[in-house]
């Protein structure tokens, strides 16, 4: 047990395969959490991982596909993404989030 303040965290990339997500992780060793900016125009390309996640809005909006319908979700909203399903996000504003993400083999968001 410890505690955290994510302003020290190092700032980094953390999907580069998929996304521009740029921010903060704290890994436990079961689950991830993010503190993530996109930009304007930035987001995820359509992908699919084996991890759970549920990512929530703080900040902006997020035009989010998931399994084929689409929404654009804004602060206090959220989407959860099951294992293996495809999707994708689209900031339509500069967008701050939280990304809840299960860990599979030792990995979260660093896919």
């Amino acid at each position: 047990m410890s505690f955290h303040r994510f302003d020290d965290l190092p700032k980094e990339v953390v999907t580069p395969k998929h996304s521009m997500a740029f921010g903060e992780l704290l890994t436990g060793e079961k689950i991830e959490l993010g503190r993530l900016h996109f930009n304007t125009g930035e987001g995820a390309n359509p992908h699919q991982h084996p991890q759970e996640q549920i990512m929530f809005i703080v900040k902006g909006a997020l035009e989010v596909t998931l399994d084929g319908e689409t929404a654009v979700l804004r602060p206090g909203e959220a989407f959860h993404a099951t294992p293996m399903v495809l999707h994708n996000v689209t900031a339509k504003e500069d967008t701050d989030v939280l990304s809840f993400k299960s860990l599979v083999d030792g990995a979260g968001h660093r896919i």
